[in-house]
């Protein structure tokens, strides 16, 4: 392990500190989808197939956590199976992220967390699955996810399969453009729909290639504009469950949320487990193949990044 000489505790694994003297492509992961997206082992076979994706596409992984009050920049192989296996791990935002590492404790990083984390270690690429956004009933409950404000400030390209779909989806397009935004989807016109690749949205923006998705990071950058860029990567065909079978299951799981008083942070909770259970495990299934896609394209794009200028 190497450890940043600074007032902060930011340790880089020996792997992501051998990319940094080299100058190579680095694709930061969040943590959040190993301590509270999947059970043990699946989620540690989950997160080395992502780490092993990246690789192959010709970058280097950077899984970020909070691990006893230092902020992690990459974990061994030891260190991500312990996470994957340890109990009551914060699950960190920007709001809470400084006190979990002054305080000693140990914590994963949300989407939020991770581009703060990984702008502090200098990198510009992230893969996740989906970000957070505007929950349905915002109008009364003020419910929107810190994973917006963070684009519109940290300088972060972020590849995601859209916004997770039990969200309100055209209410959080609107934020992001009241926030100035960039959310290019790559390949198609229409905003893709976490689990599934279309919908009935039209996407503000699209581009083609990791070049193209480096340049236009890169050309902010030197306009001096704040934040980053969503880059919605549209779940393969052949892995996506189709908007119009989706729709009616998230209805369903919905109202019986409803139904059953469940509010604030136990909803999204509530709503993946009722679809992993009422699409008898394929939104798992699509949820794994679409953050795979994403960590290939975050690959691509991070390798295109060295070779521009800053």
């Amino acid at each position: 392990m190497t450890t940043a000489t600074s007032a902060l505790p930011l340790t880089f694994s020996a792997e992501v500190a051998k990319a940094r003297e080299n100058a190579a492509p680095i694709v930061a992961l969040e943590s959040t989808i190993i301590t509270h997206g999947m059970p043990y082992p699946q989620n540690l076979e989950v997160a080395r197939q992502v780490e092993q994706d990246i690789r192959d596409a010709g970058a280097v992984p950077a899984t970020i956590a909070v691990i006893r009050g230092a902020l992690h920049i990459g974990l061994d192989d030891d260190q991500l199976s312990d996470l994957a296996q340890a109990k009551d791990v914060a699950k960190l935002s920007r709001a809470d992220m400084a006190v979990c590492i002054a305080s000693g404790g140990t914590g994963a990083t949300t989407v939020a967390a991770t581009m703060i984390a990984a702008n502090l270690a200098g990198i510009e690429v992230f893969a996740t699955g989906g970000i957070g956004g505007v929950h349905k009933g915002a109008e009364d409950s003020f419910d929107i996810s810190a994973d917006l404000m963070e684009l519109a400030q940290t300088p972060v390209t972020v590849i995601a399969a859209g916004a997770k779909a039990i969200l309100d989806v055209p209410k959080t397009l609107e934020v992001l453009e009241t926030q100035g935004v960039p959310v290019i989807t790559v390949g198609q016109d229409s905003f893709p729909a976490f689990w599934s690749a279309g919908s009935d949205l039209q996407s503000p923006l699209r581009l083609d290639d990791a070049a193209a998705l480096a340049k236009a990071h890169r050309t902010r950058a030197a306009m001096g504009l704040p934040g980053g860029q969503l880059v919605a990567n549209p779940i393969p065909a052949a892995e996506e469950i189709p908007a119009a079978e989706l729709a009616p299951i998230i209805a369903q799981a919905q109202a019986e949320a409803d139904a059953q008083g469940v509010h604030g942070k136990g909803v999204t909770p509530f709503l993946l487990q009722r679809i992993f259970e009422l699409t008898e495990g394929r939104s798992l299934t699509a949820n794994i193949a679409l953050v795979r896609n994403n960590a290939r394209l975050g690959a691509k794009i991070a390798a295109n990044l060295v070779n521009l200028p800053r």
